[in-house]
């Protein structure tokens, strides 16, 4: 779960091994600050997103960081993008189509991707992504249906 989760998040088996360790090394470590307001699984899925997330962001520091190396002209041009796209699941001949996908939903707001994620691609209701995200469920539904209208729109732009 952790693991098909962070991978949905990056799309990079790489990325998203390193994010499994780092939410099971969490986990070990915050084992005795667990409350127990929420089920276990609830509250690992939180510590998974969250670690996504900061994944995400500090590539794109890495990147920005890169770019503006190499307009300064320091630094090796070796740069590991966001962008890759290394998802095993998916076939080379939907390679393509799905790497446009993911890179439209990577540009939505993070509480409507993990909105979005929980519901279609770990098959969760409503309810328990209410207590995982720690919103109402109105404010699940909103952000799903947000994410979709937008996620639409913007598969609609890169298209025309």
């Amino acid at each position: 779960m952790v693991f098909n989760l962070s991978l949905n998040y990056v799309q990079n088996y790489e990325d998203a091994e390193e994010i499994t360790q780092d939410v099971f090394v969490s986990v070990y470590h915050s084992m005795q600050k667990f409350q127990e307001k929420s089920s276990i699984t609830t509250w690992i899925y939180r510590i998974t997103i969250n670690k996504s997330l900061d994944h995400i962001k500090a590539k794109n520091r890495k990147k920005r960081f890169g770019i503006l190396t190499d307009l300064l002209g320091v630094g090796d041009k070796k740069q590991d993008e966001l962008g890759h796209f290394n998802h095993p699941g998916v076939q080379l001949e939907q390679k393509n189509a799905m790497q446009k996908i993911f890179n439209c939903i990577n540009e939505l707001p993070d509480n409507q991707k993990t909105a979005l994620l929980l519901s279609k691609t770990e098959q969760m209701s409503q309810v328990e992504i209410s207590n995982i995200m720690d919103i109402s469920v109105k404010g699940v539904e909103s952000l799903i249906q947000r994410a979709k209208t937008n996620l639409a729109k913007k598969l609609k732009d890169t298209e025309g």
